[in-house]
């Protein structure tokens, strides 16, 4: 583990196989670890999640240990039929009620085939973040002519596409040392400080 124990847990929005939602979060993966970052990945195409109002499965109780103990959430999602996935929908309401997610930073990443990229998809994604109480970071990520900007092994095609993909993890990085990191060394030098009774 990174020396100040950060942890960001990735979490997909899509379950088909050979998704471009998985292509575009393996860059984000990839530069976190990189940097030494812990990272977990919420994988729902191998998970069973049950839905709203019926109760809960052992791997939303895994999903929802993850987000606990996550220094910041990245969420990914593709657009379909002009909004967010009903899977990515379907792990935040496996996060509880008040949200897990409630005062997590979180950065954004949303894919398309079209060419306005996934702008509705992240619009509502932003707003049922903030709605739940996450600190929700500006300047989300969007892929247009995703089809295009990867091969089907997952090799981006794009240079500016990659650098603007690993820039949802640095982004958050940034924040996170900025903001959240200080409070977090500062607050356990006042707890261990000598003499303290």
């Amino acid at each position: 583990m990174n020396e100040n124990g950060v942890r960001i847990a990735v979490i997909l929005g899509s379950v088909r196989p050979g998704n471009y939602t998985a292509k575009a979060a393996a860059l984000v993966v990839d530069e976190l670890r990189t940097r030494d970052i812990h990272v977990d990945i919420i994988d729902p195409a191998a998970m069973q999640l049950a839905l709203p109002g019926t109760g809960t499965t052992p791997d939303a109780d895994r999903i929802q240990a993850i987000v606990r103990s996550a220094t910041g959430l990245v969420l990914c999602t593709p657009e379909y039929h002009g909004g967010l996935s009903s899977v990515i929908k379907l792990v935040i309401e496996n996060l509880g009620f008040p949200s897990l997610m409630a005062g997590k930073p979180v950065a954004l990443l949303g894919v398309a085939a079209g060419r306005i990229g996934a702008i509705k998809s992240l619009e509502m994604l932003r707003s049922i973040c903030s709605h739940v109480g996450c600190l929700v970071l500006p300047g989300p990520v969007s892929v247009a002519g995703v089809n295009k900007a990867f091969d089907e092994d997952g090799n981006v095609l794009d240079p500016a596409v990659e650098k603007s993909v690993r820039g949802v993890a640095t982004g958050l990085l940034d924040y996170l040392h900025r903001h959240v990191c200080p409070r977090i060394a500062l607050e356990a030098m006042v707890r261990d400080r000598p003499g303290k009774e």
